[in-house]
């Protein structure tokens, strides 16, 4: 997220009672998670485990439960619960705003653009030209529609990510790691029936032009994907994925998360993908491997009782000879 106007480190400080090392006076541009922070950004970290990542990050200022060594132009704000400071600052920019209509005041509609009945458009929707909006589609705030794209009954763009923190030493195990992205769909793009699109935690969960979405397909938070993708039914991609340009999702393929199919990959169905794949290739299995070599495999696997056969009847001449 990107804040509306800078704003100091010591102002940050005093909102969420950290202790300042470095220059208070230097200046934060926004918020966002690890994976997608830049220069003047904020990210937290309260685990040990992700100190290194964050210091070397290209994040200007760092949330953090106690003070480490950092290098020459960073800035750390110690606080007790990072987790928490971070929300704070997320509900200061980011506030519940309670829907009073269906179609918010705020939403932008562009020309020649189909609202059918029964579409919810949430606060600061943006829906750009000739689009066709089909009916009992739900557009959460903040989202970015853009030109000639249609969406298909029953899919909800812009939903709150599954995204929580785990710690037991608290009667609530899990807590939402509340969200301040968007959801920005390219020109071009047609999304199915009963699609899930979840928003980004601190940035944008993006699909680029060109793309098709078959029907019940789910993206996870702070996805991007290519421009003139296919994606078939009943496809699931976990958080902070990224699919190249040209990359074919075949029928209930499931992608894992933080991962990167490379350009006009394609994967074929009922496939699940562990790890990141070459683009120009085609893959098959779980875990997804090279589409010839997985064939090889299965033939090979198809013989396994005639061979094993082969075996026992040699066994039994040789014990018969003996």
């Amino acid at each position: 997220m990107i804040f509306p106007e800078p704003v100091s480190i010591a102002e940050v400080a005093a909102w969420i009672g950290a202790r300042v090392v470095g220059d208070p006076l230097s200046m934060a541009s926004g918020i966002n998670e690890i994976h997608r922070v830049g220069a003047g950004d904020l990210v937290f970290v309260d685990h040990p485990k992700y100190y290194d990542k964050c210091i070397r990050s290209a994040a200007s200022h760092i949330i953090i439960d106690q003070e480490v060594t950092i290098p020459a132009g960073k800035t750390l704000l110690v606080v007790e619960r990072p987790f928490d400071a971070f929300l704070a600052i997320v509900r200061r920019y980011r506030p519940f705003r309670p829907a009073t209509e269906i179609i918010s005041s705020t939403a932008v509609i562009g020309n020649r653009t189909h609202v059918a009945p029964g579409v919810f458009l949430g606060h600061d929707v943006v829906l750009g030209e000739d689009c066709v909006i089909h009916p009992n589609v739900t557009i959460c705030d903040g989202c970015v529609i853009g030109d000639r794209v249609v969406v298909q009954p029953g899919t909800v763009i812009g939903s709150e990510p599954f995204y929580y923190q785990s710690r037991k030493d608290r009667a609530s195990w899990y807590v939402r790691m509340e969200s301040c992205g968007r959801v920005v769909v390219e020109d071009d793009v047609e999304i199915g029936a009963g699609c899930t699109i979840d928003r980004g935690v601190t940035h944008d969960t993006r699909i680029g032009r060109g793309t098709k979405l078959d029907n019940m397909v789910h993206i996870g938070h702070d996805t991007v994907i290519g421009c003139n993708c296919l994606l078939a039914a009943q496809v699931a991609i976990a958080g902070a994925t990224e699919i190249g340009d040209g990359v074919i999702l075949w029928g209930q393929v499931g992608v894992s998360k933080t991962l990167r199919i490379g350009d006009g990959a394609v994967v074929l169905a009922q496939s699940g993908v562990a790890a990141s794949l070459e683009g120009g290739a085609t893959y098959f299995g779980s875990p997804a491997v090279d589409a010839r070599e997985k064939r090889r495999e299965l033939v090979w696997v198809k013989r396994i009782s005639e061979l094993w056969d082969r075996v026992s009847r040699l066994e039994d001449r040789a014990q018969s000879g003996s």
